[in-house]
């Protein structure tokens, strides 16, 4: 059993826990693998009604891509292969037949913002914070841009994507990427009560409304994978990602050192 992916159920809504606090809840490849695989499990069983992910502790949702695995490729095919890995965990989500809630403990980063952007509906708190920080580890971002600019528009699609800022909840709130903006103590009650009332709708127009969405984005989807795995495959084979990742860690060692 790969206790990083925790599964509960309460009543009828499957509740998806990421579990691996000592790293924000980061996912690297077993886990990301591991998550999609529970999400598929969730969606075939008749269990379930409705899908809740949250993180475990009160400090992030999930920070993203675990640095450690990627910071050692040593080739552009490295990177495409990683990149190409995504689709079936962004898949996943976009495959569920059943309403899926973000339940936002704390920071959703990087590729945990994406994921939490194909979640139906979003919960969070004020500390909520939610970005696209990837090129301050010199990742290029491809599938971050498709998603948030038809949730944003383009300009602050552009403004976050180079900058690497992070919006708070207010801010994911007033912009639309957060729906419910509670206190942090309420988050996972107030996602588990949205699940069950998106639980008691009818199931078949549930699944086909969600598999007209998906219809509509698929062209998009299939671009965004086929430029990525060139942008990644050029990104990896210069050799600067891995260099700022390196950069990243020496730095955070040296936080540590001095505190």
């Amino acid at each position: 059993m790969n206790e990083t992916i925790l599964l509960s159920n309460i009543g009828s809504t499957a509740v998806i826990t990421l579990n691996r606090p000592e790293k924000l809840n980061a996912w690297d490849t077993p886990m990301r693998t591991a998550l999609a695989e529970m999400l598929g499990e969730v969606n075939a069983s008749g269990e379930f009604r409705s899908v809740v992910i949250t993180g475990s502790g009160d400090r992030a949702f999930s920070a993203g891509q675990d640095l450690d695995e990627t910071m050692h490729f040593s080739s552009g095919d490295e990177g495409q292969n990683w990149f190409l890995t995504w689709r079936d965990f962004y898949d996943s989500v976009r495959n569920l037949d059943k309403p899926c809630i973000a339940a936002l403990n704390g920071v959703a980063a990087g590729s945990a913002f994406q994921f939490a952007m194909l979640t139906d509906i979003r919960v969070g708190h004020a500390n909520s914070h939610m970005g696209q920080p990837e090129i301050n580890s010199g990742i290029a971002s491809v599938l971050g841009p498709l998603l948030m600019a038809p949730r944003i528009g383009l300009s602050q699609t552009i403004e976050l994507t180079l900058t690497g800022r992070m919006m708070d909840g207010v801010e994911c709130e007033t912009i639309g990427l957060i729906q419910h903006l509670v206190d942090q103590g309420q988050v996972t009650d107030v996602a588990l009560e949205i699940a069950e009332d998106l639980g008691k709708k009818p199931p078949v127009a549930m699944r086909l409304n969600r598999q007209r969405f998906r219809e509509m984005t698929q062209p998009a989807f299939d671009e965004a994978f086929s430029s990525g795995m060139k942008i990644q495959k050029e990104a990896f084979a210069s050799g600067e990602p891995q260099a700022a990742m390196k950069e990243f860690f020496e730095q955070r060692k040296k936080k540590k050192e001095s505190s």
